[in-house]
């Protein structure tokens, strides 16, 4: 689909949805209450939307990694221990003929995990395949840090207090700073698996790309278990995610908890002032780089916001590769962090890529398995996963609340 349609679509769907709502707000003001097919109209028009915003991220998105080369395919730039690999893995895969291919993963370097439990590493073109559809899925693969590594656990000291440095001249005395407040932040990877099954009759057709296949078939099971975890994830045999940290009133912020802006309400969420609160709430060297996250439900609530001069609050990016933005920062959607109600946190506004760090244990492993289920093959397939707060500054949140 082309973009400049899509975007072109967006603008035309919030002109009309400004239209319909300020005729059900001035309904209200005037009547008391307004018609409600006329609510009926704005709220279609809302959805619609957000339905044409998420379009335009995916599209967004799949340019992104095509214009990196991040679809992979042939043989093209593979050294040839790598191409052998590939070429053998793909005989396993479809036939179950291990041969040599034991031996290939050394040499091209795709042997780095335990392999106690069998099975064999995907090639890299597979693992891009994989990986590129859990960018598009999870919002906080796109917003966080994610770093690879070769073992089971990532150890970081952080400093609490903020960086001890200064300016001097080339002959003036250096002036003591004061002790950095150091913590140690680990975070331990954790197994997610997915078990696809195939009939040998697909697998014998030489047509069929079997990492697009593998890759369709256990990547979007991958990005939305993860996806769940990084927000509401108990850290055990899972990711830490955002609703498993303590929370405190921001005024009383203290290190290893989430501050938060309550919205002034028991269990509803309409004063927009609390989102200039909540932005505000976050230290100016955040802000620049921070976004919100909130499901889509809260969006549509807030979608209708205005500041005090009737501008609206929200704002669709109508250029290629513009976020649509609220308060002017980014908004990204993740349909896994709570939808209003008491005592929630429907919003996070955060430098994400300061204040979450997402672990990948190097490699994807499968293990072929044809006598559990016959007359299908099955494929355990797993990867190890890793995720938690290391910036506790760096991320705020509005809790649904009187104070």
């Amino acid at each position: 689909m082309d973009i400049n349609q899509v975007i072109e679509d967006l603008g035309r769907s919030f002109e009309a949805f400004k239209a319909e709502n300020d005729k059900r707000l001035k309904e209200i003001e005037t009547k008391g209450g307004a018609d409600p097919l006329l609510t009926e109209k704005v709220e279609k028009i809302n959805a619609e939307i957000s339905q044409i915003a998420a379009l335009k991220k995916q599209i967004e998105h799949v340019e992104t990694v095509a214009g990196r080369g991040g679809f992979g395919g042939g043989h093209s730039g593979l050294d040839q221990a790598k191409a052998e690999y590939k070429a053998g893995f793909e005989k396993w895969f479809r036939k179950g003929i291990e041969g040599n291919l034991a031996q290939l993963a050394v040499q091209a370097s795709a042997s780095t995990l335990d392999d106690t439990a069998g099975g064999f590493l995907v090639p890299e073109e597979m693992a891009a395949t994989i990986d590129r559809i859990a960018g598009v899925t999870s919002a906080m693969r796109r917003l966080a840090s994610v770093m690879s590594i070769g073992t089971d656990t990532y150890k970081k000291l952080v400093n609490q207090g903020g960086a001890n440095s200064g300016w001097v001249g080339e002959k003036s005395a250096r002036v003591e700073t004061a002790t950095p407040i150091l913590a140690e932040i680990a975070i331990n990877t954790k197994e997610i698996y997915a078990m696809p099954a195939a009939t040998q009759t697909l697998l014998d057709d030489s047509s069929v790309d079997i990492a697009a296949w593998l890759g369709n078939e256990v990547a979007i099971e991958f990005a939305e278990e993860e996806g769940q975890a990084f927000i509401k994830g108990n850290g055990v045999d899972k990711p830490k995610g955002l609703e498993a940290y303590s929370t405190v009133a921001n005024a009383s912020y203290a290190w290893g908890k989430i501050g938060y802006i309550a919205s002034g309400a028991a269990s509803t969420f309409t004063n927009a002032d609390k989102l200039f609160d909540l932005q505000h709430a976050l230290k100016p060297i955040y802000r620049n780089g921070a976004s919100f996250l909130m499901n889509d439900n809260t969006l549509l609530n807030i979608r209708k916001f205005k500041d005090g001069e009737g501008n609206y609050l929200w704002r669709p990016g109508l250029l290629e590769g513009a976020p649509d933005t609220l308060l002017g920062k980014p908004v990204e959607i993740d349909d896994n962090v709570a939808d209003i109600g008491q005592n929630t946190y429907p919003i996070y506004f955060a430098n994400f890529k300061r204040a979450y760090l997402i672990i990948d244990r190097l490699g994807i492993r499968v293990l072929r398995d044809p006598y559990s289920s016959k007359p299908y093959i099955l494929f355990y397939t797993t990867k190890r996963v890793g995720g938690g707060i290391v910036m506790y500054e760096a991320i705020k949140a509005l809790k649904v609340a009187n104070s």
